[in-house]
């Protein structure tokens, strides 16, 4: 497999397999995160943008274009970041991408809110809007057919562990 994309909303674990994985394996896999690019205020995405939806929309086709050249080279690439199902798609076809793997990270709402108030001391994002997400997220999961990975029980070493049985695919 060329290109796995994890997405999903905060605390779910993605990032933490990302990192997990980037470290443990230096070598062998490309690792990129969304937030990399950094995240502008509110105003500023409405400013240059329309709005925070477009804004997403916009990055994702913008990574997918840059990470389908990344893929290219033969090394495996891991893309992780909080970005709608159907803005990856349209990226990915736009970018000329077939063979990737996308799943959804997800955890239940009480994991959630431990890791996030917690594991990262973020208390204010272990709202209901963080939780809507999460639910949006599923149903575009179910809607495009996606794996939708629950971390809520595991390890990260059993995170880690399943994100790379698709990475040496």
């Amino acid at each position: 497999m060329g290109l796995i994309v994890l997405t999903g909303a905060s605390g779910s674990g993605k990032t933490a397999i990302a990192d997990a994985i980037a470290e443990r394996y230096t070598h062998d896999f490309a690792v990129y995160r969304f937030d990399n690019i950094g995240v502008p205020p509110v105003d500023v995405m409405m400013r240059d943008h329309g709005s925070p939806e477009a804004w997403q929309r916009d990055k994702t086709i913008e990574w997918m274009a840059n990470l389908a050249k990344v893929a290219q080279s033969g090394k495996p690439v891991l893309f992780e970041g909080q970005m709608r199902i159907s803005f990856i798609a349209e990226a990915a076809a736009a970018a000329d991408i077939a063979d990737y793997k996308l799943l959804l990270v997800d955890c239940d709402n009480s994991t959630r809110t431990e890791r996030l108030a917690v594991g990262r001391g973020q208390p204010e994002l272990a709202n209901k809007d963080m939780m809507n997400w999460a639910a949006y997220l599923r149903g575009e999961a179910v809607q495009h057919g996606c794996e939708i990975f629950d971390t809520s029980q595991l390890s990260l070493d059993q995170c880690v562990a399943h994100v790379l049985e698709h990475l040496h695919k």
